[in-house]
């Protein structure tokens, strides 16, 4: 996982001579690294913003050859790297849930585009939170893809969890809306919401978005992400974040990612957490994002104190 980002930060600092470090040095060092960036999956705008802060921090430093210039150049990639992943903070789903009051359900609104996994990743959190003891319902608010309700009614039947379904063609903020309505009367714990794939180019399908949220209130916005849609997931993200304000993102098929670079980007370009990597198509394969251990993976084994 990560193999190819973690293989650019290495080679980036691999052959730093003793010197004081001037602007053309920096540079020398930097164009492979950016180029190999923007093949990981990094944003051009991520790319150009760790060109300059690096330029500013390293320039007029004098550092040692070998090993402790590698160490250098890599601490000031790590504290770049992990004040992005500090801006943009932590989240705890289950912290959150656990906060709420137990008079109203708690309401996680899931979105993004087709194709990106998004159905499973629902069943794969509603199996993570039934471990954890809250009792759930589904909203099957995609009433526009064919055979999106019977997919997921199968996990759900799988999980033994309820499900809340309307008609194709339905409004879906009414869907919703019956599925918290839904779990008020039966004191259910949380209401899980899936809605349509739509491109967010799709200026309809994004207001149709925005009337789901209007109309449930939710607690919680999730962006699905697929780790293996390179620069479309960035555009994605930025343009959904810009439409919902989504609270945080998951990223999926993160098992067959060899690059790395989206998850750096997503956080960019929306200063908002991932929460968790899909890494397999069981509902167990979930894990928590943690943005040490994956600056560790791609930077080496131990983060530079």
């Amino acid at each position: 996982m990560f193999d190819r980002l973690k293989r650019t930060f290495s080679d980036a600092v691999k052959n730093i001579g003793e010197k004081e470090l001037d602007e053309n040095d920096i540079d020398k060092i930097f164009t492979d690294l950016q180029i190999s960036l923007l093949e990981s999956d990094v944003a051009q705008e991520v790319v150009d913003d760790l060109a300059k802060t690096m330029k500013k921090e390293l320039t007029g430093q004098t550092i040692a050859k070998g090993d402790k210039a590698q160490n250098f150049i890599k601490k000031k990639l790590e504290e770049y790297l992990l004040q992005m992943f500090e801006k943009a903070g932590t989240i705890d789903l289950v912290t959150n849930i656990n906060t709420k009051s137990k008079k109203e359900p708690y309401t996680i609104v899931f979105l993004g585009i087709n194709g990106t996994g998004k159905t499973t990743t629902i069943a794969k959190i509603a199996n993570m939170l039934k471990k954890h003891g809250f009792s759930l319902v589904i909203a099957a608010a995609d009433t526009h893809r064919p055979g999106a309700i019977e997919q997921i009614s199968q996990h759900a039947s799988k999980l033994s969890i309820k499900v809340v379904a309307q008609r194709y063609g339905a409004d879906p903020a009414a869907v919703g809306r019956d599925a918290i309505l839904y779990a008020k009367s039966n004191r259910i714990d949380v209401v899980l919401i899936d809605t349509a794939g739509r491109m967010q180019t799709s200026k309809n399908l994004m207001d149709e978005m925005g009337k789901i949220i209007r109309v449930v209130n939710p607690d919680f916005k999730i962006f699905i992400g697929d780790s293996l849609a390179g620069n479309d997931t960035i555009n994605q993200a930025g343009d959904f974040y810009l439409y919902t304000k989504f609270d945080g993102a998951i990223l999926t098929k993160s098992d067959a990612d060899a690059k790395g670079g989206a998850a750096i980007s997503i956080v960019y370009a929306t200063s908002k957490p991932i929460l968790y990597l899909g890494v397999g198509q069981e509902h167990d394969d979930l894990t928590p994002f943690d943005p040490k251990s994956f600056i560790s993976s791609i930077l080496g084994d131990n983060i530079v104190e």
